[in-house]
């Protein structure tokens, strides 16, 4: 049966429509996997003479288990939102004599061969050569690294148990919010050293071998766990029968993970690409992704910790300022016919909610050498990319329902004004000059750090009341419909 699967998984793979995808965005894809690859890699052979250069008193190999605790809440708080269980792919198995515990072991082993999983090797092999090439004793070393391929398995797993008792729920990314809050607020409080006590349980189980039993016990235990409850769901007709829906809606390639807004996303990903003023747009991103360097080589700038708030929100923000501000006059064209159809205006919103949030991530991501100005830089653009989340998502789509001009798209983004009214002018108040100024009187009163958690606070507030604020912007726009059908079907 292994075999069988092993093989459908192969032609699967090589007959997926993802490979029916143009070159220009094949190369971008391999591009991003290439980029993270070499970050991993980057980190791998670098940690070790890093340590030892910045903390030349203390064991590089000890300090680096101590602070895997951070690694561990982070990829954990990324799997959450980015990885999900296969659960679809084997919707056509269900109809074949296939017992239905082989599936679920189909499913789960699938999940193990994520790119996830094989993402932290890039650094954990190169961190475990330069380990041995320092005089570490090997079997120490091989030990250690056969138990964190072991912490990146659980952790794989354990995001899909926390992701089964969230999904029901309104909140569904509460509890991993929760989670990983709790974790880091024993440690950043002193009531229970994680760092510590990660570190400690590492170095032991590399110094003693036999303690390797623990985490390959937890991993069995939340493969079946898993396994138990993947089971179980594989039961319930309804729910496979809704799921069936959402499929079909989301028939779109890599765009189906998103459900019912999968053909609104796929739909601004054409339009992007498809015409000038949206390309021209996109290729200015890389304008974004530079804009720190303008400022932060100067040193006139050091000081002036504010500014970092400031470029922060417009480097993470670049695309999401610059498509959000003119939702929905991207789709004036066909915006009367768009809305004659029988669709639910939340999910076409919800879909420009997800695809700006996204942009703000890769632009974070894209920007993290950033960390060469400095880790108050790096965590400033993160705590930048929560706030533009959280609030200015949120904020412009908010402004969108006051758009009234129509767009050219046919025409190209530099100095082009076509569409920018007095909307796009006052929404710019609160997009930039609000955090820039929350952030400076509160670097300036209290300091950095308080900066920065106010930032971080407000976004995940933004993020915990996303559905509530939707259904008021929905309302919104549902109120302003036919003006701007009216609007967009004048030339300006």
């Amino acid at each position: 049966m292994i075999k069988h699967f092993i093989n459908l998984e192969w032609k699967q793979y090589f007959r997926s429509s993802y490979w029916q995808k143009s070159i220009a965005i094949n190369i971008l894809m391999v591009f991003f996997a290439l980029y993270f690859v070499g970050m991993f890699l980057i980190l791998g052979f670098g940690l070790l003479p890093g340590l030892k250069k910045f903390f030349p008193d203390e064991d590089p190999f000890v300090l680096a288990n101590r602070y895997l605790f951070f690694w561990i809440i982070g990829d954990l708080m990324m799997r959450f939102f980015l990885q999900k269980l296969p659960v679809m792919s084997v919707k056509p198995l269900l109809t074949l004599p296939i017992k239905r515990s082989a599936v679920v072991n189909y499913v789960l082993g699938k999940s193990a061969i994520s790119f996830f999983n094989f993402l932290p090797l890039f650094a954990i092999i190169p961190f475990s050569i330069m380990l041995i090439g320092d005089g570490y004793a090997t079997s120490m070393v091989l030990t250690w690294m056969f138990t964190m391929i072991l912490i990146v398995l659980i952790i794989n797993f354990l995001n899909f148990i926390i992701e089964a008792f969230s999904a029901e729920k309104e909140l569904s990314f509460l509890p991993i919010i929760i989670v990983v809050g709790v974790l880091f607020g024993f440690d950043y409080f002193n009531l229970l050293p994680m760092k510590a006590l990660i570190g400690d349980a590492l170095m032991g189980v590399a110094n003693n071998p036999v303690f390797i039993l623990i985490p390959i016990a937890i991993l069995l235990l939340c493969y079946v766990y898993n396994f138990k409850i993947l089971k179980e769901k594989l039961f319930l007709d309804s729910s496979l029968k809704s799921k069936v829906t959402e499929v079909k809606a989301a028939d779109l390639s890599w765009t189906k993970r998103f459900g019912d807004i999968a053909p609104f996303m796929q739909l601004d990903l054409k339009l992007i690409w498809r015409n000038k003023r949206t390309k021209s747009m996109a290729w200015l991103m890389v304008i974004g992704l530079l804009y720190g360097l303008f400022f932060y080589p100067q040193s006139m700038y050091k000081d002036m910790v504010f500014m970092y708030a400031l470029i922060g929100i417009f480097s993470t923000g670049f695309f999401l300022i610059n498509f959000g501000q003119f939702i929905p006059a991207w789709d004036s064209g066909y915006y009367k016919m768009l809305m004659s159809q029988n669709i639910k205006y939340e999910q076409y919103l919800r879909s420009k909610f997800v695809l700006m949030a996204m942009s703000v991530v890769i632009m974070f991501v894209l920007g993290i050498p950033y960390v060469y100005f400095g880790w108050k830089v790096l965590i400033t653009h993160f705590a930048a990319a929560i706030y533009n989340i959280g609030i200015n998502t949120h904020v412009i789509m908010w402004g969108g329902s006051y758009n009234r001009k129509k767009i050219d798209l046919d025409k190209k983004a530099a100095f082009n004004y076509q569409g920018t009214g007095a909307v796009q002018w006052l929404i710019g108040i609160p997009l930039m000059i609000v955090p820039m100024a929350l952030f400076g009187l509160v670097n300036w009163l209290i300091g950095f750090e308080a900066a920065i958690a106010l930032l971080m606070i407000l976004g995940i507030l933004g993020i915990l009341f996303h559905k509530k604020l939707m259904k008021l912007i929905t309302k919104r726009y549902l109120n302003s419909k036919y003006k701007m059908i009216d609007a967009f079907s004048q030339d300006n």
